[in-house]
């Protein structure tokens, strides 16, 4: 079990104060059954999953860990749109690919590390876990000259000594709210429906760019147009978390 919790600067601002204050008392929010603390002076590691924000935004995220043919159609997907994403490559990939990690810098949008190996980090040895991710850090720097902060551990697997490597990588970990699953090609019109029937501001959307999703980028402007119809704006990671509230969610 692990307590997944967003920050932002105001809410940072606001934890240093009551730290230096020392205040050790924790406000607990409850939901059904379950108690979520919502504030706490211990240094934890964080994972970010969800925003909560006053206006209709919303990020789409893509991993991608294999093959090529499916990634370019997507990206002329989103520049048709005029949008930018998140796209968390496997470092292994992109060493195979780097002209299509070039492609997506040049289109704008952000990239985040999805680790170098495609195998769940909760099964390996810390030292393990820390070589991947720099190992990944490493490649995807030489590729883009730009320096990675975001990590997706592969599988989206991790714990909370997951989470506390990765911190002192100076990564932030982040998770999604909404689950496309569209690597299962369920059809298109499911892969929809999983992205737009429960939608709510802030959420952080997961689909895939990898050759085994065959059927995202024949959902991609449906959902696109569904929910801009809907009123929702659409942008990477980075600028969904700026200016966030505090939210807090226990996952399971």
């Amino acid at each position: 079990m692990n307590f997944i919790w967003v920050w932002n600067a105001k809410s940072l601002k606001r934890y240093m104060i009551i730290a230096i204050a020392g205040l050790f008392t924790a406000g607990i929010l409850w939901t059904g059954q379950s108690q979520v603390p919502v504030f706490t002076t211990n240094d934890e590691p964080v994972a970010i999953y969800k925003v909560e924000a006053e206006e209709k935004r919303l990020a789409l995220t893509f991993n991608i860990s294999w093959g090529e043919e499916r990634a370019i159609p997507i990206l002329d997907t989103l520049k048709e749109h005029d949008l930018e994403a998140t796209f968390f490559v496997s470092a292994a990939w992109a060493e195979r690919h780097p002209e299509v990690v070039e492609r997506m810098v040049e289109d704008g949008h952000e990239l985040g590390s999805h680790g170098f190996k495609h195998d769940h980090y909760t099964s390996w040895d810390d030292d393990e876990i820390k070589k991947d991710i720099q190992t990944a850090h490493r490649i995807i720097q030489e590729i883009t000259n730009e320096s990675s902060t975001y990590l997706r551990p592969p599988n989206g697997s991790f714990d909370d000594r997951v989470l506390k490597i990765a911190e002192g990588l100076n990564y932030d970990v982040i998770h999604w709210s909404v689950d496309s699953n569209d690597w299962q090609n369920p059809g298109v019109e499911k892969i929809v429906d999983n992205v737009t029937a429960n939608v709510t501001n802030g959420d952080i959307i997961l689909m895939h760019a990898s050759d085994s999703a065959k059927q995202t980028n024949e959902a991609l402007p449906i959902i696109i147009d569904k929910l801009k119809g809907q009123g929702f704006h659409f942008s990477n990671v980075s600028d969904l978390i700026s200016g966030a509230e505090v939210s807090t969610q226990e996952v399971q």
